[in-house]
């Protein structure tokens, strides 16, 4: 048997798909695509995977090297191929999702935490991040009920961003920015909805605040 033939057989017993097998192994998806189909798109020769490759599928598989290299029909390189090399994974921060961030409640302090969301390390050192879960069609088409918007914290913003905001104590809502000198207004994308003007009295007597800034949206599908 190949060694392609022998992680298809492993993977189709334990229901792994080739992405699965990727990070579990080290070795690339595109690689182990090649190693199945045991013939190079270049040459049409056979793949010949190198010893750390066979290394990498044995641990991957729970098999002794020894073992599995001994079931290994064919040559066998001595020499890394550069397909089956996989570039290491990016470092990345959890983030708490919420499902309702309450008004004047430190994040810390919300309980409603539904799930984490993992940002890139270098976007984590640029501020604090949080998750945030949509309820409601204001923001339609682009943001929809149940889309995850990932939020840097910041109290203020400019005009045209898409922020989180408390009125009256409420819960935080979605809405896009737009700033005047005498006021503030909180724009729905979704035309259905007025716009919110708040004049400078307002947004300090209700009071209105901002407390964070949308910087992506995963949706759901």
């Amino acid at each position: 048997m190949t060694l392609g033939d022998i992680i298809k057989e492993y993977r189709t017993s334990h229901k792994i798909s080739m992405g699965t097998f990727s990070d579990m192994s080290g070795i690339s998806k595109a690689y182990i695509s090649l190693l199945e189909k045991n013939k190079h798109p270049k040459t049409g020769k056979p793949i010949s995977p190198s010893i750390q490759c066979i290394k990498q599928a044995a641990d991957a598989m729970c098999i002794d090297f020894n073992t599995l290299f001994e079931r290994i029909d064919g040559t066998v390189s001595l020499t890394p191929n550069k397909e089956e090399r996989k570039p290491p994974a990016k470092k990345g921060t959890l983030i708490n999702i919420y499902g309702r961030v309450a008004a004047g409640i430190p994040l810390e302090m919300i309980e409603d935490i539904i799930d984490t969301e993992e940002i890139p390390e270098d976007m984590a050192k640029t501020g604090s991040f949080f998750g945030l879960k949509i309820h409601g069609d204001s923001m339609e088409p682009k943001i929809s009920d149940g889309d995850i918007v990932i939020v840097r914290q910041q109290d203020d913003a400019e005009t045209g961003d898409t922020v989180i905001a408390t009125v009256n104590g409420t819960d935080a809502t979605c809405k896009r920015l737009r700033k005047y000198r005498d006021g503030i207004e909180l724009i729905s994308t979704n035309p259905s909805y007025e716009p919110m003007f708040f004049s400078n009295q307002e947004i300090k007597a209700k009071p209105v605040r901002i407390i964070g800034r949308v910087v992506e949206l995963r949706a759901k599908f």
